[in-house]
């Protein structure tokens, strides 16, 4: 749970602790506290507060891409709004030759696209 101010984030955490299946793992007051927050605790779900722009807030795009079975909740109190965002798993596919020149091709462009990854 990281949600600002203080009062909203009481109230939400009051609400979830009366849920018998569900368990307040941590509680941050600042943003950048939730990256060593999530690494430690490895929520199922994170509140956040939703920003004025309705974005995901900068810090759980990265989370979100380091756990990607991680669920994001964002609350704007102020304007009675919420979010909710999850990590997608893209994949694309190419067809290839039949052959063991296709194959082999296909296993030098994963390998020569793995090299160049910083």
């Amino acid at each position: 749970m990281a949600n600002r101010p203080r009062l909203i984030r009481e109230l939400v955490m009051a609400t979830i602790s009366d849920q018998p299946d569900f368990e307040i793992v941590g509680e941050v007051e600042q943003d950048s506290e939730l990256e060593s927050l999530v690494e430690s605790k490895q929520p199922d779900v994170l509140i956040v507060a939703l920003d004025r722009t309705k974005g995901l807030p900068r810090a759980c795009q990265a989370l979100l891409r380091g756990y990607p079975q991680m669920k994001v909740i964002a609350i704007a109190t102020d304007r009675n709004c919420s979010m909710f965002y999850w990590a997608s798993l893209h994949i694309e596919s190419q067809a290839i030759e039949t052959s063991e020149a296709g194959v082999l091709g296909a296993i030098r462009s994963v390998a020569s696209s793995a090299e160049s990854l910083p």
